[in-house]
């Protein structure tokens, strides 16, 4: 088994899902009691969202190479970036510590093939919707993608941080994504990304009428396969 480092904290709710699914993810292919090999270094939220505010994506960029160059040093074998929106900072990260991300868009990107979709929407920060870090590895696998309105993009990202990052899940904010996905779906949008660690804490399958793609779990499956293949 290949060791991994994990980079949370961002936020810890998704986090411990990730540690969760990783764990469990080994183990149904291991049996016994065989788990993951894994270091995590987690961050104090608040440090990395007022650098996200001020969009200053290289004090975040030196942040989390620093903190993978810990992992790397506890002999992680790749890197795994607990949250969508820092996959903004992914390419320059491999580049700068010379190991493998496992990037999460090309995970979904994978499995939204799988299904044979040709078009879907997209939630998560405003960064995740509105920049081209994760679009481009849909664009890649010629995956066509709609956002949600302006208005409903300020919701989700508001929702992301003032609610789901902290854990809260209220049953007013769940309607409200089940209205935006309705409304995506009229727009031809086949399935939905929940391109947000945090949304697939509030909104499942049973919710929607189009197939949801958790990256979460998507995500913690890419890095179970990088661990045993």
């Amino acid at each position: 088994m290949r060791k991994i480092g994990l980079i949370g904290g961002i936020s810890w709710v998704s986090t411990a899902d990730y540690y969760k699914y990783i764990n469990v993810g080994v183990n149904a292919r291991l049996g016994g009691l065989n788990y993951a090999e894994c270091v995590v270094y987690s961050f104090n939220y608040a440090e990395i969202k007022m650098n996200n505010d001020a969009q200053n994506w290289e004090k975040t960029l030196k942040m989390i190479s620093e903190a993978s160059e810990h992992l790397k040093s506890a002999g992680a074998e790749a890197i795994v970036l607990c949250a969508n929106t820092m996959h903004l900072i992914a390419d320059k990260l491999q580049e700068r510590i010379k190991l493998p991300v496992i990037h999460i868009a090309s995970a979904t990107a994978v499995e939204i093939k799988k299904q044979h979709l040709k078009k879907v929407a997209l939630l998560g920060t405003k960064f995740t919707m509105e920049m081209n870090f994760f679009t481009d590895k849909l664009k890649e696998q010629n995956i066509d993608f709609i956002i949600p309105d302006e208005e409903d993009r300020a919701f989700i990202h508001a929702n992301i941080f003032e609610e789901l990052g902290r854990g809260l899940l209220l049953p007013e904010s769940k309607k409200q994504y089940i209205d935006i996905i309705s409304k995506l779906k009229e727009q031809g949008a086949e399935g939905v990304i929940l391109g947000c660690t945090e949304i697939p804490l509030l909104v499942k399958q049973e919710d929607v009428a189009i197939p949801i793609f958790d990256t979460t779990l998507i995500h913690a499956n890419a890095a179970v396969d990088f661990m045993l293949n």
